[in-house]
């Protein structure tokens, strides 16, 4: 917020001396003014700082969460022999299995039906009577057609309004002299036979021509008989997510295998690292003699205790620390991950390392509850911090303005005294100009020349 200066205009030889005494006025009562600007600035960079590590924060929470949850999951991923007919969805199973699956004898599919051709959509009669009645999946709908209705358009419109997980259309071959079909489709997959009758009550005839009654998708997981009306299975095998994708041959197997990816353990490692140094970087960088505008802060103590309790953890079972995951600390407090000591530990090993990382709750990765205490963007240690400089800023703010709404005051209340000031003394200088015109006129009469 700045203040516009105010440009006398005086009419006195003293002009330019008031117009510096309203600009020394202006400097000097801006100078609170300045100050509580420059705090302002400060506060914001410290915000910035602060949000900023808020974010990496977070972002380190996240790692230990995620390797929480892999400790929970053990990182049990699936594998097919064949995925062109069986395909691995979602696995959230946390144990190591493998099933067998054989004599995929049919796939699922959609119920369909036809009806017979009918020379023209909108006026050929479908019904005798006008009374229709649909069945599919055990249900039967009946169906009123008024005159004006009771024809292949009236009739797919009265089926679509239904809601019966059947879809209605008409199909035009555009040929012969029966070119318009009523076409019914099951909206779901699975062995449902469609039905359509006309005069239900009466004689009964069935108006569909040619009818698919669907599939369920049957086959056998380590021998036992399966059928699902959907080709995506997913409660059969606990935790296992998988879709058939074509039939096999007789003597045909397909293998699912689960089993604990250490590849995904690595990664998840390797990245918790990299956010670890991360943070680390940004904390390091308010301390010490080169510290940052956040030096001696509440938020930078607090996460770099986190930091500690982090890099010092202790499980209970047989692995005891992250280095013996591959992960260990520097004299700089920084982490580094070692591939080959990762890659030398045994499966039993392994298994060891998930439970060490345990959960959200359990083991390492509870501790991302800590690190939820610094970084939770409405509870959290730093959101509590930038709350704080938020009121500050509002208030410096608030100062800022009635400083400056007083300072403007005293500034046109000086300037307009110097006004009356410069008036005045304009008016002398007129009147001495005046005396001193009068003196060297009676000179020149008297002596015949000015005197001086």
């Amino acid at each position: 917020m700045s203040i516009e200066p105010i440009r006398f205009s005086g009419v006195s030889s003293y002009s330019a001396d008031f117009q510096k005494i309203l600009d020394r006025t202006l400097a000097i009562g801006a100078q609170p003014i300045n100050a509580l600007q420059r705090d302002q600035t400060k506060l914001l960079q410290q915000r910035s700082l602060a949000v900023g590590l808020q974010t990496s924060a977070e972002s380190l929470k996240k790692a230990v969460s995620d390797l929480g949850d892999l400790g929970r999951t053990r990182a049990v991923g699936g594998v097919s022999s064949n995925s062109s007919k069986v395909s691995i969805g979602a696995v959230t199973a946390t144990t190591p299995a493998s099933y067998t699956i054989s004599e995929v004898t049919s796939l699922a599919r959609s119920a369909s039906a036809t009806s017979a051709g009918y020379a023209s959509s909108t006026t050929a009669a479908v019904s005798t009577t006008g009374s229709v009645r649909l069945g599919f999946g055990g249900t039967q709908y009946d169906i009123s057609l008024s005159a004006q209705q009771n024809n292949l358009a009236g009739l797919r419109d009265k089926i679509n309004a239904l809601g019966a997980g059947v879809t209605a259309s008409i199909l035009t071959t555009g040929s012969g002299s029966t070119p318009y079909y009523l076409s019914l489709t099951s909206t779901t997959s699975g062995e449902k036979p469609i039905t359509l009758t006309d005069d239900p009550a009466g004689v009964s005839s069935d108006l569909l021509a040619t009818k698919d009654n669907g599939s369920n998708a049957n086959f056998k997981i380590n021998g036992v008989a399966v059928s699902k009306a959907s080709n995506l299975v997913n409660d059969v095998v606990s935790g296992v997510t998988f879709t058939l994708g074509g039939t096999t041959s007789a003597g045909e197997t397909v293998n699912i295998t689960l089993s604990s990816n250490r590849n995904t353990l690595a990664t998840k490692l390797g990245g918790f690292v990299a956010q670890y140094n991360a943070t680390k970087d940004l904390v390091d960088a308010q301390i010490g003699s080169a510290a940052g505008l956040l030096t001696g802060s509440y938020v930078v103590r607090e996460t770099n205790s986190v930091l500690r309790q982090i890099s010092g953890f202790e499980g209970t079972g047989s692995l005891k620390s992250l280095s013996s995951l591959g992960v260990t600390f520097g004299k700089d407090g920084k982490a580094t991950f070692d591939q080959t000591i990762f890659d030398g530990l045994s499966e039993t090993q392994v298994q060891s390392a998930f439970e060490f990382l345990g959960s959200s709750t359990t083991g390492f990765g509870a501790l991302q509850a800590k690190v939820g205490q610094i970084s939770d963007p409405v509870t959290g240690v730093i959101a509590n911090e930038t709350a704080r400089m938020d009121e500050t800023d509002k208030r410096l703010t608030a100062q800022v303005a009635t400083l400056t709404e007083r300072l403007e005051f005293m500034q046109r209340a000086a300037s307009e005294r110097l006004q009356a000031v410069d008036a005045i003394l304009g008016g002398l200088d007129s009147q001495k100009n005046l005396v001193e015109a009068s003196v060297k006129s009676m000179q020149l009469v008297t002596f015949g020349k000015n005197e001086g």
